[in-house]
C-alpha cells in the first residue's frame, strides 16, 4: 500500500498531506500572516516563512495521520508553476527526505493537482470532462480527458479572475486577502445594483484587464460625488463586481460545454471557494443539465492534499524523478 508524504508550497501557505492508498490521512495548511502589512504576497518573505513553517507542517501531518516517516513509501511535491522562492523551499525538503530515506520522488503540476483535487473523495467526474480552474494567478477552461492528459482549451490573456478580485478589494480599502472579504460582503449585496462591461474576446479566452480598469473609474468617479460613496454601498459593490465576475467566467464554460457536447462540469482553484461563484455554476448547470462538481473548501485553496492525490495516480504510473529535479516557476500544464 503507497503511503505518499506530499508537499505543497507554490506560494504562501505551506502545507503536507499523507495520502495512503489513494486516502487522504491528513492535510495541514500553514498561512502566512506577514503579508498583511504590504497588501499583497511578499516572495521573499514567503520563501523565508516556507523555511520556518516546513517542518512543523510535515511533523503535523504525520502525527494527523498516525504514520511514522518510516512507513511513507514516496514523496511528491509541487514542482511548479509558482514562486520560485517557495517552490525551492518544498522541493529542497522533499529531496532531501527521499534521500534521507532512499525514497521515490514525485513531481507535481500545480494547476493539474488542482484539477485532480476532485479524485480526493465522491463524487467525481467521469472522463472526459470540463474543468473551469480559477485562482489568483490563473484563469483556464480545462479539457479533461485523463488523469494527465489535459487541455487547456481558453485561458485570460492578461490578468486572471482573482487578481481582478484582489485588486477590487485594494480599491475599496479593504485589508489582504481581499478575495474572502469580497465574497462576505456580497452576501448582503444586491447583484444587480451596479452594472460592469464583460469583455468580447473570441474564443474561450478570458481578459480582466479592462474590468478592472472600469471598476477603478466607477470607484474614483463616484467618489468624488461622494467622499462616502464606498462606505455607504460596499457590499452592493462586492456584489455587482462578484457577479460580473461570476458571469464572464460561466458564459465562456458554458460556450465551451455546448461545443464539446460534454455534461461533467468541474470548478477548480482557489476562486472556486467564492461562494457567488459556486451558487451560479450550480444554478447554470441545474438550467442545462450538467452534473458540476466543486471540491471542498480545504481543497480549493493551495492544499497538499491535491498534491498527494495527484502523487498518487502518478505512483501507480512508476512516474518518478531522480535528485537532479529543480524547481519551475512557469510550468505548462
Amino acid at each position: 500500500m503507497p503511503v505518499i508524504l506530499a508537499i505543497e508550497s507554490s506560494c504562501d501557505d505551506t502545507s503536507a498531506a499523507i495520502c495512503a492508498d489513494g486516502v487522504i490521512l491528513s492535510n495541514v495548511i500553514a498561512n502566512q500572516t506577514i503579508h498583511q502589512a504590504y497588501g499583497g504576497v511578499v516572495p521573499e518573505l514567503a520563501s523565508r516563512v516556507h523555511q520556518q513553517n516546513i517542518v512543523p507542517a510535515v511533523q503535523q501531518a504525520l502525527l494527523a495521520a498516525k504514520v511514522s516517516k518510516n512507513d511513507v513509501t514516496a514523496v511528491a511535491f509541487t514542482r511548479g508553476p509558482g514562486l520560485l522562492g517557495s517552490l525551492l523551499v518544498g522541493v529542497s525538503f522533499a529531496k532531501a527526505f527521499a534521500l534521507a530515506k532512499n525514497l521515490p520522488l514525485i513531481e507535481v503540476n500545480h494547476m493539474q493537482a488542482h484539477v485532480l483535487a476532485h479524485f480526493i473523495g465522491d463524487p467525481k467526474p467521469s472522463f472526459p470532462f470540463l474543468c473551469l480552474t480559477v485562482s489568483g494567478g490563473h484563469t483556464q477552461i480545462v479539457l479533461v480527458k485523463d488523469y494527465f492528459d489535459m487541455q487547456v482549451i481558453g485561458q485570460t490573456t492578461d490578468d486572471a479572475a482573482g487578481e481582478a478580485m484582489d485588486k477590487t478589494s485594494k480599491i475599496l480599502g479593504l485589508p489582504y486577502p481581499g478575495g474572502p472579504l469580497i465574497d462576505k460582503h456580497a452576501r448582503s449585496g444586491n447583484p444587480d445594483a451596479y452594472k460592469f462591461p464583460e469583455p468580447q474576446i473570441p474564443g474561450f479566452d478570458f481578459s480582466f484587464s479592462g474590468l478592472k480598469t472600469s471598476i477603478l473609474y466607477f470607484i474614483q468617479n463616484n467618489v468624488k460625488l461622494n467622499p462616502n460613496f464606498i462606505e455607504e454601498n460596499l457590499n452592493d459593490i462586492c456584489a455587482s463586481v462578484e457577479k460580473r465576475i461570476a458571469t464572464i467566467l460561466l458564459n465562456k464554460l458554458k460556450r465551451a460545454a455546448d461545443e464539446y457536447g460534454i455534461k461533467d462540469i468541474a470548478l477548480a482553484g482557489g476562486v472556486s471557494a467564492n461562494t457567488g461563484l459556486r451558487e451560479s455554476l450550480l444554478a447554470m448547470g441545474n438550467k442545462n443539465g450538467w452534473n458540476c462538481f466543486i471540491p471542498k473548501l480545504e481543497y480549493c485553496t493551495d492544499n497538499a492534499a491535491m498534491i498527494a492525490i495527484a502523487g498518487y495516480h502518478k505512483y501507480l504510473k512508476g512516474e518518478f524523478v531522480g535528485q537532479d529535479v529543480a524547481p519551475l516557476a512557469r510550468m505548462p500544464l
